[in-house]
């Protein structure tokens, strides 16, 4: 079996190699991951410049580009056949909630379902003191699993572990994706000069805590496995547009009240 591991916390991000230790007891794994930091780039796919990939040792490559970069090369170009999973992480904090939007990390997951490839990524709530290997034991454990038993077409798994050893996570809980919003995430700072500038990030983070969200999950001691669906079309919204408004759908462009033929 061959392994593609990547994240976005860049190459040398000791969650990474945590997991790809983890994965060689798997199979043939390869790290293809930026070669720095890219954390909350989403899913952007580098079109303005080229790209290196750099060999650091054996089954080791950097990219400098993004996490979708790195997937995309590392399927079509570094690995010597296309991979039967692509993993992920370790990832220096939770991508819970609407985090995932952001997330590098999980849209690397992304790419490798785009390309039909099964996938999932892991990461581990907190910022400080993080226990990578609780995390790589529940990573081997859910590849096995995905590759036994295959997920529905556009599906991966978004895992989050808690960050405590693997003596006190009390279980494995299957959830939804919860809500998550900020409030003061936008610091106004000045040069200098007088100059205004914006920085994004931090803030009061407010969670919904319904009891089957990823969220409330992790908070809980379990480790939190939420399947994502590529396919972001509201159907319930698209069945009752088509109800509601017969004359739009299938028909052109409606004529106005009182318009003549």
């Amino acid at each position: 079996m061959i392994i593609l591991v990547t994240n976005d916390d860049g190459v040398h991000s000791p969650g990474l190699i945590a997991l790809f230790k983890a994965m060689k007891e798997l199979g043939e794994a390869y790290i293809v991951a930026p070669d720095r930091e890219r954390s909350a780039v989403g899913h952007s796919l580098t079109l303005h410049r080229p790209l290196k990939v750099e060999e650091l040792r054996d089954h080791v490559y950097s990219v400098n580009g993004t996490p979708t970069d790195s997937v995309v090369l590392g399927v079509n170009k570094v690995l010597p056949r296309k991979p039967d999973i692509v993993v992920s992480g370790i990832n220096r904090g939770g991508n819970l909630g609407d985090d995932i939007t952001y997330s590098g990390t999980v849209s690397a997951a992304i790419e490798g379902t785009i390309l039909n490839i099964p996938s999932f990524a892991v990461s581990v709530p907190g910022d400080k003191h993080f226990h990578f290997e609780t995390a790589a034991f529940y990573a081997t454990m859910i590849a096995g699993f995905i590759i036994e038993h295959p997920m529905p077409y556009d599906t991966f798994l978004n895992v989050n572990v808690p960050n405590v050893t693997k003596d006190e996570v009390k279980g494995i809980k299957f959830t939804r994706q919860g809500k998550r919003t900020y409030d003061g995430s936008i610091q106004e700072v000045f040069s200098p000069r007088g100059e205004r500038y914006y920085w994004i990030g931090g803030g009061v983070p407010y969670w919904e805590h319904a009891e089957d969200t990823d969220i409330s999950a992790v908070e809980a001691g379990y480790v939190s496995i939420t399947p994502v669906y590529l396919d972001f079309t509201n159907h319930k919204a698209l069945d009752a547009l088509k109800k509601k408004f017969p004359a739009f759908h299938g028909s052109g462009i409606p004529e106005e009240k009182g318009s003549r033929p």
